[in-house]
C-alpha cells in the first residue's frame, strides 16, 4: 500500500525524528512524550494477535508499509528516504562491544551474541510519538536471555546502547540532523522485562536494514524512538545514561518515555492515534496497551517529572 503525503510543509518545519512535521501529514498529528502523574497498574490486557496487549482491535500492519515508512535518521530525516539509502548497507559481519559493569568485557560477534539462544515470534503493537502507530510481527531473543549471557555485574542499574557510527555507509551521518552516533538507555529492570527483545527479523525474514538491520532494540510499552538500530555497543552502567533524543530536546524526550494518553505534549495532544492503513483515528492506549504487564515498574513515581 502506498502512503499518499501532501507536500506543503517547508523543510524549516523539519525538526527530530517524532516530533518534526513532515510532508506525509495525513498520518496524523504527533504524540507527546510527557506521561503523567503517578501511574498505577492498570485493568487486564489480552487482545488476539498482540502479545501481551490489552484488549482493542489490532490487525498486523502490512509489510510493504512497515518496510517503507521509517524512521532511521542514519538515513535520511524522510520516512521515505531509509529504504532507499539503506538497500546497500552490509549488516553482516557484525560485532557488538559489550563494556562497562559486566563480568568480563569484550567484543561478540552478531552469533556469539545471539546465536543459541531461542528465537521469538512477537507481534508487538508499536507507538511512535508523531501519533502513528504499526503492528509488527517480530523475531528476535529476549536481551534478558543476552544480559544473562554477558554477566552484568551487581553494581549495573542501567543499559546504555550505540548505533554504528560510519558516514560513509550511512548517508544521514553527514548531516547535523542529530549528534551521532545515536544512542539510547533503558533502566536494567526495563532491559530484563520479558517483553523487551533485541529484534533480529520481522514478518519470518531477516532484519531489513531500513528496520535496522541487524540488531534493533524493541520496547514495545515505549515511543519508537527508544527502539534503536544497527546496535555496536552495549554498555553496563550504575548511572543513567545521557539518550540522544534527551539531549536534543529535552523537554520534550524523557529517558523513560512510555506511552501515555493523559498528558498532553507541550504543542499537541497525544491521546488518539492514526494506524498505519487506516485512516480512522483511535485512542492511544496506556503504556500502549502492556499497561498490566509494565505499569508496576514505575510504581510510586511522579511521572511527569520522569517521563
Amino acid at each position: 500500500m502506498l502512503i499518499r503525503h501532501p507536500d506543503d510543509i517547508p523543510s524549516s518545519e523539519i525538526t527530530p525524528e517524532g516530533v518534526y512535521h513532515n510532508r506525509r501529514q495525513f498520518i496524523g498529528t504527533a504524540g507527546a512524550l510527557a506521561l503523567g502523574a503517578l501511574l498505577t497498574p492498570a485493568a487486564a490486557c489480552g487482545a488476539a494477535g498482540v502479545e501481551g496487549g490489552d484488549s482493542q482491535e489490532d490487525k498486523v500492519t502490512d509489510e510493504e508499509d512497515a518496510t517503507s515508512y521509517n524512521n532511521y535518521y542514519e538515513f535520511g530525516t524522510d520516512k521515505d528516504e531509509p529504504i532507499e539509502l539503506a538497500k546497500n548497507f552490509k549488516p553482516k559481519p557484525w560485532t557488538v562491544k559489550v563494556e562497562g559493569l559486566v563480568k568480563t568485557p569484550r567484543t561478540y560477534s552478531f552469533d556469539d551474541l545471539v546465536g543459541k539462544l531461542d528465537v521469538q515470534d512477537r507481534t508487538y503493537r508499536m507507538r511512535c510519538v508523531e501519533a502513528w502507530s504499526m503492528v509488527i510481527p517480530w523475531q528476535g531473543v529476549q536481551l534478558r536471555d543476552v544480559l544473562n549471557r554477558i554477566e552484568p555485574l551487581p553494581s549495573a542499574k542501567f543499559v546504555e546502547f550505540t548505533t554504528l557510527l560510519d558516514p560513509a555507509r550511512m548517508p544521514g551521518q553527514r548531516t547535523g540532523a542529530l549528534p551521532w552516533p545515536y544512542k539510547e538507555g533503558l533502566r536494567l529492570d526495563e532491559a530484563m522485562h520479558p517483553l523487551t527483545l533485541l529484534a533480529t527479523g520481522m514478518y519470518g525474514k531477516s532484519l531489513p536494514n531500513q528496520n535496522g538491520a541487524p540488531l534493533r532494540l524493541v520496547v514495545p510499552w515505549k515511543y519508537g524512538f527508544k527502539g534503536i538500530k544497527a546496535i555496536v555497543k552495549i554498555r553496563l552502567t550504575d548511572t543513567q545514561p545521557r539518550t540522544t533524543w534527551a539531549d536534543v530536546n529535552p523537554s520534550e524526550y524523557g529517558f523513560f518515555a512510555n506511552v501515555n494518553p493523559a498528558v498532553d505534549h507541550p504543542r499537541w495532544s497525544q491521546a488518539s492515534e492514526r494506524r498505519i492503513g487506516e485512516f480512522r483515528r483511535r485512542a492511544t492506549l496506556p503504556f500502549n496497551g502492556y499497561a498490566t504487564q509494565v505499569a508496576s515498574l514505575y510504581t510510586g513515581m511522579d511521572l511527569r517529572k520522569f517521563y
